[in-house]
């Protein structure tokens, strides 16, 4: 499975409902895993295999993995935390971004049943980062212009490295 780099324009689009959790949905979602653990990330998109499907997965450190099917964040807390951030489409960069420091979501997992997770900490963190991506928006859109650019710039420069 081929994790996709920035400058890959599905990055940028807005991923679709999963309309059936099923035997293939379920393979997608234990291959995403698998992706992610190869790339030694905690979570990872459908968006960002390419498959533009509002699926994401996760595996937190002392944490089981997680699959989230059609998620909405449907809280977040009033308190904002900064942590460092990295994501495995923009392999090497990392900077802190400022999020709230917990949330509810709710979702399907892939054997078709209905969750609500309260998450706090880490775990939150990566929730929000993947959903981001299902919106079609990465990490360095929360950053400023300046810090954006110069990632951006340090990443190009890497890839041609």
């Amino acid at each position: 499975m081929e994790i996709l780099l920035l400058g890959n324009e599905l990055l940028r689009q807005k991923a679709e409902a999963v309309a059936e959790i099923n035997e293939d949905i379920a393979k997608l979602a234990a291959d995403m895993i698998e992706a992610m653990h190869e790339g030694k990330g905690v979570g990872l998109a459908g968006p960002q295999v390419g498959v533009m499907k509002r699926i994401f997965v996760m595996h937190a450190e002392g944490d089981i993995p997680r699959v989230f099917i059609n998620p909405s964040i449907v809280g977040t807390s009033e308190e904002q935390v900064t942590y460092e951030e990295g994501c495995l489409s923009i392999p090497g960069m990392y900077t802190n971004v400022k999020r709230p420091g917990a949330v509810r979501v709710q979702a399907w997992n892939e054997k078709g049943r209905r969750f609500i997770l309260d998450a706090e900490g880490l775990v939150a963190r990566i929730i929000q980062h993947e959903y981001d991506h299902l919106e079609g928006i990465l990490f360095i859109d929360r950053i400023s212009e300046v810090k954006r650019n110069r990632i951006s710039a340090k990443f190009e420069k890497h890839q041609r490295a």
